[in-house]
């Protein structure tokens, strides 16, 4: 008796037919949902710089060269024009306030000086002889007013007796009137002499009080010349070493041209030029530091000039503290001036990737060090070492911070 055969339910055309439907199915969800589809590019690990972001003391400051120059100088000009004709000192010499530099020889300027002497002499000359006879002319109205007292004394005597012979009728009318005249014109001429000593009195203290005046703006003027010849001798103008002067016996110097300096012992300044985009953030009393010969110094922002030349202006600075025994004036050292107070901060080492990014993103390395992702992070401020960190980076996490110029837009590295 025949009996009926039951097909097998799962044959093997038909498993193989279920993987085959399963394979291509999650091949079609790998490709839609899973497979990254970033764009990439296969990089050396060897040819990167990879940092490891740290949390660490920050502080915003930016390297300057400074050059050292005197605290406080004394400029030396040529106030009166001539040649060199002696050399007393040295560039670099030691000097102490009036000690002799160099003498100028101006013959045109001595010539002109005796002339004008001359005839300040002969002026002052004139002016004594006109005191002289002001003198003089005060005797003469004294003179005259003694002989108008005796002449007075006479008449008055001559008229007492004419006025007594006159009242015995011993005498004519004629004559006593004759004597009365006469007293009376006596004293009238008396009166008038007296009136113009008066005058001429006034008169001669106002000339004599204008002739001295006269005579000492004169000898003022004569002391002048002969400060202006005592300048052909330049000196030391204050207590100092000697700088920047290179003259030489023979050369002529023009009135005003420069000749040198001296350098006041009392300490340095260094003067730094500083890039105009930091014109507003620059202000007096603001701090630097420098590093020499094994120690930091401090020191603070003195002046800022306003100037702003070739995209930079200066700034002076000052010591706040001891200074560096062994620096020499026109020396250049490299300080750091400072904009912020050291803090907490997540920082970074700069590096090249920053001119392609502008620090708005960054690789960072997969903790399994096979590929590095790009993300969007925000910087901070940042110095000559560091970036500050503001979002997007963790500590310990790593970063690329090598040129992304090689990678185009990729946002995937590959490190193999």
């Amino acid at each position: 008796m025949d009996r009926p055969i039951q097909k097998k339910k799962w044959t093997t055309g038909r498993i193989a037919l279920m993987i085959a439907v399963a394979v291509f199915a999650y091949l079609i969800i790998y490709l839609l949902f899973i497979r990254d589809t970033r764009s990439r590019i296969y990089v050396d690990p060897g040819e990167l710089s990879i940092v490891t972001v740290s949390r660490d003391k920050f502080q915003e400051f930016i390297p300057v060269d400074g050059i050292v120059y005197p605290k406080n100088t004394v400029y030396i000009d040529a106030v009166q024009g001539g040649v060199v004709e002696e050399v007393f000192v040295e560039d670099g010499a030691l000097l102490t306030k009036g000690d002799p530099i160099l003498k100028l020889s101006n013959p045109n300027m001595e010539l002109s000086f005796m002339e004008t002497e001359t005839r300040i002499v002969e002026a002052i000359n004139n002016l004594q002889n006109s005191k002289i006879d002001l003198e003089r002319n005060k005797i003469y109205r004294q003179q005259e007013i003694v002989n108008l007292q005796y002449q007075i004394d006479q008449a008055t005597k001559n008229f007492q007796r004419m006025e007594r012979l006159y009242t015995d009728s011993l005498i004519s009318t004629k004559e006593f009137e004759d004597a009365k005249r006469d007293h009376e014109f006596s004293l009238k001429q008396l009166i008038i002499s007296l009136k113009l000593q008066r005058l001429d009195s006034l008169a001669t203290v106002d000339q004599e009080r204008q002739i001295q005046q006269s005579i000492r703006r004169m000898y003022d003027n004569m002391g002048l010349l002969h400060k202006n010849l005592e300048l052909l001798y330049i000196k030391a103008p204050v207590d100092g070493r000697l700088s920047s002067f290179n003259v030489e016996i023979g050369q002529t110097k023009s009135q005003g041209e420069h000749l040198g300096q001296v350098d006041l012992q009392d300490g340095f300044k260094l003067q730094a030029n500083i890039d105009e985009r930091y014109v507003s953030r620059v202000y007096v009393g603001q701090e630097a530091e420098l590093d020499f010969s094994g120690k930091t110094y401090r020191l603070a922002v003195h002046k800022i000039y306003t100037g702003v030349s070739g995209g930079s202006f200066p700034v002076d600075l000052l010591f706040t503290g001891d200074a560096p025994d062994n620096i020499k004036r026109g020396q250049t050292i490299q300080l750091r001036l400072e904009f912020s107070r050291p803090s907490d901060a997540i920082v970074i080492k700069r590096g090249g990737f920053f001119q392609t990014t502008g620090g708005n993103w960054i690789y960072v390395v997969d903790p399994s060090g096979r590929f590095a992702i790009k993300r969007n992070i925000r910087l901070g401020n940042q110095n000559t070492y560091f970036y500050e960190v503001l979002e997007g980076l963790q500590e310990g996490e790593k970063v690329v911070v090598s040129s992304y110029e090689p990678f185009g837009d990729k946002e995937k590295l590959i490190l193999k």
